[in-house]
């Protein structure tokens, strides 16, 4: 049985803090997260205050029913034919990225008071810098990811409970649709292995039927984002199908490692990974646009090393984290180890999912794993697998021991036997840190 539509909360508040503001909501993410869903929860939520059928505009342009509609000129008309004179106008544009020149028309649009404009691509050449000059400062950009480990549970039908452990402490536990108890631990490692693709829950958590689902996502992605890219204005062409995708495994398979475009063509010629006998390494020039095309697609994020001492940020090394662990396994397989790098990732997300800016921190010849912003708040944060071991306790604690600030460190660990705090650095379990409330 499919589960109930998950509301995702925290997006619908973001949309309706916005409703009836005269500036353009534009919400990105990868293919297939849940924007178009959310959209259409926007809209039930507009019904259920009063607004009728008749107020809502909604255009997919990855239906073909609204082909004819990608003419930018077309589209203006379709719009202004049928918004409503004496009152507002709900206007939903999925997938605009199709329509050419796309800003002129919405631009237009925007001048009349009466409509209010939202909009989904999957690409950020979206808000490419020539496109955001010409509507700066009338839009809002609203960045949407797969579900969260919290939503993950909802959506697959666990419910959190609390219990009293024998020695007296509370702990927490999920409760299946079936009534029976399920540690936490277990929900995560099947979080870490499906990922949180909204629609896995056709797949009913079946690794065969996600790889079928998720391959549909990647090669849309890859097809229609990446290797189609080329048509828009001043981007260059992603041509070579078999380098793409082995820069993709590569980046997957080194998720939180330091990367550049340089190892990457290194590496692929030294261990052979090209397949098809190539002795030259591709150029560095080749990579970085590639590369720049995943980042594009939403499917990779990078995320830039900052020297806490000299408070500026680094060109070189950087690190790439895949958007969702579920594709991860899709492309390399469920093998299983790996839990520090896999926990980095998700806790990278979960940090942007709350609103805060990441980078990396280097601090001296020390490596931070994040260092998240916020308004004035900042944060230390070091990620790790196992913290119980001394010489593991030693090597997490040392980077965040050398920050000579009072902002906030701490290390989030998956198994961690201490529950006090070193130094003035807290220790959090991962799981406590993922489910606790934001």
């Amino acid at each position: 049985m499919m589960p109930q539509r998950l509301q995702r909360e925290e997006y619908l508040k973001k949309l309706i803090a916005f409703q009836d503001k005269n500036i353009i909501k534009i919400i990105t993410g990868i293919r297939r997260c849940g924007k178009s869903t959310l959209m259409e929860i926007f809209q039930d939520h507009l019904r259920s205050t009063g607004v009728e059928n008749s107020q809502i505009l909604h255009i997919n342009f990855e239906d073909f029913d609204y082909r004819p509609l990608r003419d930018p000129a077309a589209l203006h008309s379709y719009i202004t034919e049928r918004m409503a004179r004496d009152r507002m106008t709900y206007v939903f544009l999925d997938e605009i990225q199709h329509v050419p020149d796309w800003q002129d028309v919405v631009d237009s649009l925007h001048l009349r008071k009466n409509l209010d404009i939202y909009i989904t691509g999957s690409n950020a050449y979206l808000l490419s810098s020539e496109i955001a000059t010409l509507i700066s400062g009338r839009y809002v950009e609203i960045k949407m990811l797969p579900l969260s480990f919290r939503e993950f549970l909802d959506f697959h039908g666990y419910l959190l409970e609390e219990y009293k452990a024998p020695n007296g402490t509370m702990k927490k536990r999920a409760k299946g649709k079936d009534g029976e108890a399920y540690e936490l631990r277990d929900l995560f490692e099947a979080y870490a292995q499906f990922g949180g693709m909204p629609a896995l829950a056709e797949a009913e958590l079946d690794q065969e039927r996600a790889n079928m689902l998720l391959d549909g996502i990647y090669s849309a992605v890859v097809v229609r984002d990446i290797l189609e890219r080329g048509k828009r204005k001043e981007q260059r062409a992603v041509t070579d199908a078999l380098l793409l995708r082995k820069i993709i495994l590569f980046l997957a398979d080194n998720i939180g490692n330091n990367t550049s475009a340089a190892s990457i063509g290194r590496t692929l010629v030294s261990e052979g990974l090209l397949d098809d006998g190539r002795k030259t390494k591709p150029a560095v020039q080749t990579i970085s646009a590639y590369i720049d095309a995943l980042l594009e697609s939403y499917i990779f994020y990078e995320v830039k090393r900052f020297d806490i001492k000299g408070k500026d940020y680094l060109r070189t090394l950087g690190k790439y984290y895949i958007v969702d662990p579920g594709l991860r396994t899709y492309l390399l397989g469920n093998r299983g180890g790996d839990v520090g790098h896999i926990l980095e990732n998700i806790v990278y997300f979960e940090l942007l999912r709350r609103g805060y800016e990441v980078a990396i921190g280097k601090v001296g010849e020390k490596e931070i794993d994040f260092i998240a912003t916020k308004m004035n708040e900042k944060k230390y944060i070091q990620v790790t697998d196992n913290m119980n071991a001394p010489e593991t306790r030693a090597r997490e604690l040392a980077p965040l021991q050398a920050v000579q600030d009072n902002y906030e460190k701490t290390v989030i660990a998956m198994d961690c036997d201490l529950i006090s705090d070193v130094d003035g650095i807290k220790i959090v379990k991962a799981l406590d840190f993922l489910l606790s409330e934001v």
